[in-house]
C-alpha cells in the first residue's frame, strides 16, 4: 500500500480526505502541523505529500520546500483556499507536483493523488535503473506534466527491451536527451553510444559514414574506414533527423537494421553489426510513408516502438522546474552562484511564452538572463527582447487571477488545442470525463 502523508492545522479536513482516500487503498498518515509531518517524512517511506497552504507556523510552501530538499522525487500536492496566480507560481517554484484549490471537489482529489502516487512508483523504478546503470546527471530527465508523464512512463520498458524506437517530436524539444537515457537504461549501457544528425551529412557521404569504406572506394579514400554501425560495437547507434535520408540509401539503411549486417563502400564483402538503432526525426513520417519520400517497410522497421515528444507549449507545468534546473546549470557553468531564482514577474513571462523553439529555447533563454542579471534573482529585462514583448495570455494576467480562473483558463486552451474533442482534452488534464464535463457546466451556469 502506498502512504500519503496529509496536513492540514484543521483537523475535520485530515479526516474527509482520510476517508476519502482509504478506498483507494492506500494508508493516510494526516498531521495537523507541518513538523511532525516533516519529521515523517524524513524517518518512513512516504509516496506523496498533501497539505495545506495556510497553517500557523511553517506554511504549507514551506513545507514543500523542506520536503523538496529532503526528499527531491516526492510529490507534493498543495491545497489552497487563498487562489491566486503568485500562490500557484509559488507552489510551483518550491517543487510542487500539482496544486487545487479549496472547496476541493473529491473526486479531482482523488484523481491527483492518484496520479501522485503513479508518479512516485515511476520515480523510484527509474531511480532503481539510474543506479543501476550508473546514469550520472548530465542526462536529466525532468517534467511532471500529464503530457510528459505519459512519455516517461514508457521509458523503463522501451529501455529493457532491444528493439528499434523511434522518437518523434519538434525540433528542440529534447529527443536526444530521450535517446541517452534510453542508452543508459538498457543492458548495453557499458557499450558505446553513437550519434549522427542525418541532416548535417552530405549525401555523398552518407554510406561511407554509416557503413565505412575501404582503401580507393573513392577519391579521398586513402584508407579503410570503420562506419558508425560498426563504432557503435554492441552499444546503441542514434540516427537524428532521419527523415532526411535520401531515397538512395533508405534500402540499405533498412537492410543494415534487418539483417544485421553492413557493406563498406568499395567492398563486397558484409560485415555483421550488433548495435540498437534509436532514431529521431521532426517530420510526420506516416505522412511522408504516404507522400510516397519515406519507405513504408523502413518506416516500420524504425518504429516498432514508437515515442512521442510533446512540445513544450503543451507542458506549461514543467515550464518552471525545466527553468529551474538551467538556471542552476548556467550559473554553475558561468561561475555566477550568486543567481538563484526568478521573480514571479518573470516566471509569468515564462508561463505565458508559446516557446516556439521548445526546451532548447528555454535553455537558451535561461543561460542568457543568468549571464545579463546583475542581481541574484532573474528580472523580465534579463529575458531576451521578443519574449519580453509578448502578449500575456489569460494564466499570466499581471494581475491577481484566482486559482479558479487560473484552471479554467487552462482548461479552454485544451479544448481549444484539440478541437473541441472533450474526450481528448480530459486526458490531457488528467480528469476523467465526468469531472471535467462537471466543470464545463459550472461556468456555463448564469
Amino acid at each position: 500500500m502506498s502512504p500519503v502523508c496529509v496536513v492540514d492545522d484543521d483537523r475535520a479536513m485530515c479526516e474527509l480526505i482520510e476517508a476519502a482516500l482509504q478506498p483507494l487503498g492506500l494508508t493516510v498518515f494526516t498531521f495537523t502541523r507541518p513538523e511532525p509531518a516533516l519529521e515523517h517524512v524524513r524517518n518512513h517511506e512516504v509516496s506523496v505529500v498533501l497539505t495545506d497552504v495556510r497553517m500557523p507556523g511553517m506554511s504549507g510552501i514551506e513545507l514543500c520546500e523542506r520536503v523538496h530538499a529532503l526528499r527531491p522525487g516526492l510529490p507534493v500536492v498543495v491545497l489552497t483556499g487563498f487562489g491566486s496566480m503568485d500562490t500557484a507560481v509559488e507552489a510551483i517554484r518550491a517543487g510542487a507536483y500539482d496544486f487545487l484549490s479549496k472547496p476541493v471537489e473529491l473526486d479531482a482529489l482523488e484523481i491527483a493523488v492518484q496520479r501522485a502516487v503513479r508518479h512516485s512508483r515511476l520515480a523510484a523504478e527509474l531511480r532503481r535503473l539510474r543506479a543501476q546503470a550508473g546514469l550520472d546527471d548530465s542526462v536529466r530527465i525532468i517534467g511532471k506534466s500529464p503530457a510528459f508523464r505519459r512519455l516517461v512512463d514508457l521509458l523503463p520498458k522501451a529501455a529493457r527491451s532491444d528493439m528499434s524506437v523511434l522518437i518523434q517530436g519538434e525540433t528542440g524539444t529534447g529527443k536526444e536527451v530521450l535517446a541517452r537515457a534510453l542508452h543508459e537504461l538498457s543492458p548495453r549501457k557499458g557499450a558505446p553510444f553513437v550519434a549522427v544528425n542525418c541532416s548535417a551529412i552530405p549525401e555523398s557521404l552518407v554510406e561511407s559514414e554509416l557503413f565505412g569504406h575501404v582503401k580507393g572506394a573513392f577519391t579521398s579514400a586513402s584508407g579503410r574506414r570503420a562506419g558508425l554501425f560498426a563504432q557503435a560495437g554492441e552499444g546503441t547507434l542514434f540516427l537524428d533527423e532521419v527523415g532526411e535520408l535520401s531515397s538512395h540509401i533508405q534500402p540499405k539503411l533498412l537492410r543494415a537494421i534487418q539483417e544485421h549486417t553492413v557493406r563498406p563502400v568499395g567492398s563486397d564483402q558484409e560485415h555483421e553489426v550488433r548495435c540498437r538503432v534509436l532514431s529521431a526525426t521532426n517530420v510526420d513520417l506516416k505522412r511522408a510513408v504516404a507522400d510516397g519520400t519515406f519507405r513504408s517497410d523502413l518506416y516500420y522497421r524504425l518504429a516498432v516502438i514508437k515515442l512521442e515528444v510533446p512540445p513544450l507549449r503543451d507542458r506549461a507545468g514543467d515550464i518552471l522546474e525545466l527553468a529551474q534546473h538551467f538556471i542552476r546549470r548556467a550559473a554553475e557553468r558561468l561561475d555566477r552562484p550568486e543567481v538563484e531564482d526568478m521573480s514571479t514577474e518573470t516566471a509569468r513571462l515564462l508561463l505565458s511564452y508559446p516557446w516556439p523553439g521548445n526546451v532548447r529555447e528555454l535553455e537558451n533563454a535561461m543561460e542568457r538572463a543568468v549571464a545579463m542579471t546583475d542581481g541574484s534573482t532573474l528580472l523580465p529585462t534579463d529575458l531576451p527582447e521578443e519574449m519580453v514583448g509578448t502578449e500575456a495570455s489569460p494564466v499570466a494576467d499581471t494581475g491577481l487571477v484566482s486559482l479558479a480562473e487560473l484552471e479554467w483558463a487552462h482548461i479552454q486552451r485544451v479544448l481549444a488545442a484539440t478541437g473541441g474533442n472533450k474526450k481528448a482534452a480530459a486526458e490531457i488534464l488528467g480528469l476523467d470525463r465526468r469531472t471535467l464535463y462537471r466543470k464545463l457546466e459550472r461556468e456555463q451556469e448564469p
